[in-house]
């Protein structure tokens, strides 16, 4: 199974924030729909990621500025991204490896989605299932 197919099977929305909104906003946009991750995004180009963590980072640090500290200031800049062909397994290792829980989906420079580690552990374990399903029916002689 691929990236693709789970952004096909998930909702499309792909909610960005600009650089310059305060990180107060982005967590007001986190909050509003119960994400995990903004994905920051100037004149099309992507410049990085601001998470849940991110904002704690901050408040820990600093709380007085969350209201004042650009995205931009705040988000983590060293990227890693995902192709829509690739195979969930691969993007799955990826982020383990990585620790991230939130992988945007590129195609060429564009943003085409982003999912989750439990989006991709979701759509693995249905796989799964679906396998051991068609199995099962095949050793019992009904495939």
């Amino acid at each position: 199974m691929l990236i693709r197919d789970v952004l096909t099977s998930k909702s499309s929305m792909v909610v960005t924030v600009g650089p310059d909104a305060t990180v107060l906003e982005a967590a007001r946009m986190l909050v509003h729909h119960s994400f995990g991750s903004l994905v920051v995004v100037h004149e099309g180009e992507i410049l990085g990621i601001i998470t849940e963590r991110d904002v704690l980072r901050l408040a820990a640090r600093d709380p007085d500025s969350i209201g004042s500290t650009p995205v931009s200031d705040a988000m983590t800049t060293d990227l890693v991204v995902g192709l829509a062909d690739d195979n969930i397994a691969y993007a799955m290792a990826v982020m383990t490896n990585n620790r991230v829980r939130h992988l945007p989906v590129v195609e060429g420079k564009r943003l085409v989605g982003i999912v989750s580690i439990g989006d991709l552990v979701n759509a693995s374990l249905a796989d799964l299932q679906a396998e051991n399903r068609w199995l099962k029916e095949y050793v019992q002689g009904k495939g």
